[in-house]
């Protein structure tokens, strides 16, 4: 039987923006008309902040039911509200409409570090942030060896935290939200923070939370193999509605089908090198079903199509086309083509269309480019650099709850283990 400890009822949030528009007035003008016509400059303002002010839901009529002793991922693209959620189940800001019921003590690290004061020492900002977190003095002394041995701060502790590294202040800061009690705990994008080792560490401490004390966990996080491994299950938000409520392996997927939009046309024209002939005339990046997407997850494939055309007096008669792939940081970190691969058409006409399949790309999580090249034999022809922009999502490829590291390369690799034990007399 279930037993749910926070409602949410057609809970919707409205802010009012502001726009400026036209000319603005000048500070001498503005004081000159101001001291002249008081009553109708202030009139006019009051009328043009009205004029440009514009409604923006954040969230609109949301529902949704959390039971005691779950794991829930509230996941979405930047601007779908999740955010806004945890701030106003924590309390810290106002539903316009609809309701919340919350049963039990509830926690939250929205932004980890709040109530930390750079001037005091590592051993003060822990007992002022736990009061600011609500902990009691005596609960503060009675977990403050457990606090100090999670964030490995020990040789630091009376050191003012102004001198640590950010990675330090963080592990402070989570150490000490982390080990509040708490009914429920509310984390805003907590387990992107400090290095891979620390991640890991947070990522048990949330398992053992949740499993062990039996509490109630809403995680807000872009990382989508620490969703799937922790969360039991997941609401998705998109621009402010609740899309999905349900298992996570369903929740992940749909979020990833939430960046496959419509494609904007993009001028070959802009991206041509000086040298290049105008032969190419457009270039798509499909997913394998042949979508037009510009997102990926880990570990899909996808197809590149390349259309050309070349003028009737000079026809390409061994048409090669290849790609190669950019890493926003990196550069150039793979290619491929045709003639390498060992594919030959043999093409009658002006025109035609090339594509390139490929099953599975290995390239972790990150942002690219594709350039699309185009040559007649082994004389280039044409070429588009960095045309095709796409982003592959981090995702749990290995099935174990852990992505790829970034750390190094950019490059993952398909491995199976195996494991034989040896005994010694």
């Amino acid at each position: 039987m279930s037993n749910p400890v926070v409602r949410v009822e057609s809970l919707s949030k409205r802010y009012l923006i502001n726009h400026h528009q036209g000319a603005r007035e000048g500070l001498r003008q503005a004081v000159d008309d101001a001291l002249s016509h008081p009553l109708r400059w202030l009139k006019s303002r009051r009328q043009a902040l009205r004029q440009t002010q514009e409604e923006y839901w954040a969230l609109k009529d949301v529902s949704i039911e959390i039971n005691q002793g779950e794991v829930v991922g509230i996941i979405g693209r930047n601007g779908a509200g999740k955010s806004t959620l945890l701030k106003i189940l924590s309390r810290i800001t106002e539903p316009t409409t609809g309701r919340i019921t919350i049963d039990g003590r509830i926690a939250s690290l929205l932004e980890v570090g709040t109530g930390f004061h750079p001037e005091l020492t590592g051993r003060e900002n822990i007992f002022l942030n736990g009061a600011i977190l609500g902990m009691k003095s005596s609960e503060i002394r009675q977990k403050f060896d457990e606090i100090v041995a999670f964030a490995g701060v020990e040789k630091f502790l009376d050191t003012p935290v102004k001198r640590y590294s950010s990675g330090m202040y963080v592990r402070l800061a989570f150490a000490v939200a982390a080990h509040l009690e708490s009914d429920i705990l509310i984390v805003d994008e907590v387990l992107a923070v400090g290095d891979a080792q620390f991640q890991k560490k947070c990522l048990g401490k949330m398992d053992d939370i949740s499993k062990r004390g039996g509490r109630t966990v809403l995680i807000v996080s872009h990382q989508m193999a620490s969703v799937s491994n922790l969360c039991s299950k997941c609401v998705v938000l998109d621009s402010g509605k609740v899309a999905f409520t349900g298992d996570t392996k369903t929740a992940v997927s749909l979020y990833n089908g939430l960046s496959e939009t419509r494609i904007e046309t993009r001028n070959p024209a802009a991206f041509r090198a000086k040298w290049a002939k105008p032969y190419i005339t457009a270039g798509r990046l499909l997913s394998l079903d042949g979508k037009e997407v510009d997102r990926f997850h880990l570990g899909a494939g996808f197809t590149v199509e390349l259309k050309y055309k070349c003028p009737p007096a000079h026809r390409i008669k061994q048409p090669i086309m290849g790609i190669v792939v950019r890493h926003s940081t990196f550069g150039a970190v793979t290619t491929v083509n045709m003639r390498m691969s060992g594919f030959h058409p043999e093409p009658t006409g002006d025109a035609g269309t090339i594509r390139c399949i490929v099953p599975q790309l290995n390239l972790i999580q990150g942002t690219y480019s594709l350039d699309l090249w185009l040559g007649d034999g082994a004389t280039d022809v044409d070429m588009l650099s960095e045309y095709l922009p796409f982003a592959i999502d981090e995702s749990d490829v290995y099935d174990s709850g852990h992505p790829p590291s970034t750390n190094f390369g950019v490059l993952f690799i398909n491995a199976r283990w195996d494991y034989t034990e040896e005994c010694h007399p």
